[in-house]
């Protein structure tokens, strides 16, 4: 049996979910600085601020549907061509986005197209996580799985970098109007260049011998997500709230606190600040600085969660983001741009530390006939509860109660997951 060496598994999770990240986040920025003026029509820039921001929650309903269909080929004829594909449609959603006419030309017609690509964008990410971490963790030596399946995670900071220093190169080049105009399509159009490298790269695999060996002695099921809901429900269940928190907290990161510093300093009508009134570029490059707290803390936890387990390393980190949701006033209600840095900079190393560990240890839950739906199924089911409202309702939030009870959103949603990590066991020693 034909071995992936592990420069080519690296290679193939790292790069293929670096795409797919890059794909999403410029998509998240886009919706923030851009698509309210491009592809809604409101009098009120709130409206069409949230209304844009409402399309972000389309992929985490999309990426459980990704998660079952892709699941679905991944566990019954292989991890390999099936996140092939999760990154070929994700790719192209995004390719035609940086295509759409404007509502200014074609009225409604370019808002439901948008959704739908981002419908589309959501299905492929919902298939390629699952695909990238398995294909990292099959191939991985007994022990080191942990570090193995740090690869793909590190795709996000990567991601990160890459769709901040695009968007921050154009209107260094071309100008912030000329972004708003039409610049902000580069990003979009550029990624048809990352899909061919991408599938180069996942060419060069073969399929997991973990896979091969299950088939040789098993067969698989016939729907495997009827089985994740029916046989392995409790580890579904528990993956996806032990994620939750970590959806939460990014998405104040990326998406809550970048309207919230580059929003005007004003009351709102409850009398709570609304921003801090910094540059979008400035932000910009304290997101891109904040990246790499991200990288360094998902390779930490690659070394130390195959010493001390996963569950134990996720226990603390996750108590770690319940005291940052207490104390998220202390850090943005004084308004510096320095205040600011920190907190994107331990909020990002407290993702870092609880992102790195879910590719081993979420598909560790399920057994490798339903490993890829139960992993995919939990960790984008989770996307819905942690994610897809969590920037309208943090906005609502401050707008209403102020920054205290952002914070204690967090908090609770931390809570959440440590509840869950009380209830389920150890998997670093588990033979898959």
């Amino acid at each position: 049996m034909q071995q992936n060496s592990p420069q080519k598994v690296a290679a193939a999770t790292m790069v293929g979910t670096a795409i797919e990240y890059f794909d999403n986040y410029i998509y998240a920025m886009a919706a923030v600085l851009v698509f309210n003026q491009q592809f809604f029509s409101s009098d009120d820039p709130m409206t069409g601020q949230l209304a844009a921001l409402s399309t972000l929650a389309l992929t985490f309903i999309a990426r459980p549907l990704g998660a079952a269909i892709f699941g679905h080929f991944g566990d019954r004829i292989g991890r390999k061509k099936t996140f092939m594909m999760s990154l070929l449609l994700m790719g192209l959603s995004t390719v035609i986005i940086g295509l759409l006419p404007t509502y200014e030309s074609i009225g409604i017609w370019a808002t439901i197209g948008l959704c739908l690509c981002r419908v589309g964008q959501g299905i492929g990410l919902g298939g390629e996580w699952g695909g990238a971490a398995l294909v990292a963790i099959e191939n991985a030596p007994q022990g080191k799985r942990g570090w193995y399946g740090i690869f793909p995670q590190l795709g996000a900071p990567i991601g990160l970098l890459a769709a901040n220093g695009i968007f921050l190169l154009i209107t260094a080049l071309l100008g912030e109007q000329a972004l708003l105009e039409w610049a902000w399509r580069i990003p979009f159009l550029s990624s048809v260049v990352l899909i061919v490298i991408g599938i180069y790269v996942r060419l060069k695999l073969t399929e997991t011998p973990v896979f091969l060996n299950a088939m040789e002695t098993k067969q698989p099921h016939k729907i495997p997500m009827i089985s994740v809901f029916t046989t392995y429900f409790k580890p579904f269940f528990l993956g996806m709230m032990i994620s939750v928190a970590g959806y939460v907290l990014f998405y104040i990161m990326i998406a809550f606190s970048q309207i919230y510093a580059k929003s005007a300093p004003v009351l709102s009508e409850a009398g709570y600040a609304m921003g801090l009134g910094i540059s979008p570029k400035t932000f910009t490059t304290l997101l891109m600085c904040s990246a790499f707290s991200l990288a360094i803390t998902i390779a930490l936890s690659g070394i130390y969660i195959d010493k001390i387990g996963r569950r134990i390393w996720l226990i603390l980190t996750t108590w770690g983001v319940v005291l940052l949701g207490v104390t998220l006033p202390f850090f943005l209600e004084n308004g510096t741009a320095t205040s600011l840095f920190f907190f994107l900079i331990i909020g990002m190393g407290l993702i870092g530390m609880g992102y790195g560990p879910l590719a081993s240890f979420l598909p560790e839950l399920f057994p490798t006939s339903a490993r890829y739906s139960g992993a995919s199924l939990a960790y984008n089911c989770a996307g819905i509860l942690g994610a897809s409202v969590a920037t309208l309702i943090t906005l609502k939030l401050n707008a209403n109660y102020g920054l205290k009870a952002v914070g204690l959103y967090l908090a609770v949603n931390g809570l959440i997951s440590l509840v869950a990590l009380w209830r389920v066991k150890e998997t670093k020693d588990v033979d898959l």
